[in-house]
């Protein structure tokens, strides 16, 4: 199982909230906890589109998404 917590800490970092950060993505809420609780995996399509809002590069995408 992974740990999400340096993603969570850029997600307030850049959107404030996990909330105003699902919106910007267009995903519910929900959909976003599931994601960060390891309940449903990220896509390849989700950690590109994350990290993109997110101004992770491609060489950071270990250990933001993969720890």
């Amino acid at each position: 199982m992974y740990s999400y917590s340096k993603l969570k800490g850029r997600i307030v970092e850049r959107y404030g909230t996990q909330a105003n950060f699902a919106s910007k993505l267009g995903i519910s809420k929900n959909s976003m906890s599931k994601k960060l609780t390891c309940k449903t995996e990220f896509s390849q399509t989700d950690i590109i589109r994350w990290a993109e809002l997110l101004g992770i590069e491609k060489g950071e995408y270990e250990e933001y998404f993969f720890t």
